[in-house]
């Protein structure tokens, strides 16, 4: 039998965004999935639309938006105690093409040591690579999605990766339960890349499957972030580098992340855009004074 999969859709509003992932997993070929919507406190018709749309789907809402990790963890536990021996994480702006989750599960099947798998990601539109799997590129204190930009030609073979693009990835029971759940002071990017460095130091390898496929509508550039995203990508990336990159290159990964923020500043300044300055630097002083999770303020609008 087919091991038991929980799918869990992670949401905070955009309602037709989970609209059309819900339309594409229920066109999925796996015949032992659980689905799960945790809703993070959406003020649009999210809950009252899934639960009426989407009989089949277990639905969690939360008090509070606890983020990408908050509500996720949320999901996981409770697709555990539902009996998944997998579970299986996507965004809400991700459409699964029919047989991704049968070939993240025989992509793990093939390998026991492995807690962690992850599929092709595809751009919504122009089907670009937007990832295929991850490297830790700590020179350069980044972690970067491999093939980026590209179009897929079959380049990518499955083969082992430092983490998974967390717009969707696949963890076994086994491997939560030695390397825990995801670290909830990130609240949001960069969890992933946290998760995947645990897994790995308990012992569990990372794969990347490109049999299994993902589109996804986020962009692959980062321009024109707005103020709270950009804090959260500095303050996060500054705190992982702080943490993990390996000595003696440690003191260059950090100083490289502060150089990189200090630019951005330098650059908002200059464009005039001083609340995402502002937002910059009030990042880098709470990642050195090692504050985390969610803020209560950040310039700009709330996530």
């Amino acid at each position: 039998m087919m091991p038991k999969v929980g799918l869990i859709v992670l949401t905070y509003n955009g309602l037709e965004l989970t609209r059309a992932c819900l339309d594409s997993i229920r066109a999925s070929d796996y015949p032992n999935l659980e689905t799960w919507v945790v809703d993070n406190a959406s003020v649009d018709d999210t809950l009252q639309t899934v639960r009426q749309a989407y009989p089949e789907v277990q639905l969690l809402a939360l008090p509070e938006n606890r983020g990408y990790a908050g509500g996720n963890n949320a999901g996981i536990q409770a697709a555990l105690a539902h009996g998944a021996e997998l579970v299986f994480l996507v965004n809400n702006d991700t459409a699964l093409y029919p047989d991704c989750i049968s070939s993240l599960v025989r992509a793990l099947r093939r390998h026991p040591q492995a807690g962690m798998a992850g599929p092709m990601v595809h751009t919504w539109d122009d089907n670009l690579i937007s990832s295929a799997g991850g490297q830790a590129a700590w020179r350069h204190a980044d972690a970067v999605n491999v093939g980026m930009g590209e179009a897929d030609t079959g380049q990518y073979a499955e083969r082992q990766v430092d983490f998974i693009n967390g717009c969707s990835l696949m963890v076994t029971r086994a491997a939560i339960a030695s390397a825990g759940l995801l670290d909830e002071r990130f609240f949001m990017y960069w969890e992933e890349v946290d998760w995947a460095m645990r897994f790995r130091a308990a012992g569990w390898e990372i794969w990347f499957e490109p049999e299994a496929r993902i589109r996804h509508r986020a962009p692959i550039h980062w321009q024109g972030q707005r103020p709270t995203t950009l804090y959260y990508v500095t303050r996060n990336r500054l705190s992982f580098m702080l943490r993990y990159a390996p000595w003696p290159g440690k003191p260059l990964a950090v100083a490289r992340a502060l150089w990189g923020a200090w630019r951005g500043i330098r650059g908002h300044q200059q464009a005039g855009r001083l609340v995402h300055a502002r937002a910059t630097q009030l990042a880098i002083r709470h990642a050195l004074q090692r504050r985390w999770g969610r803020i209560d303020w950040v310039p700009g609008p709330p996530p």
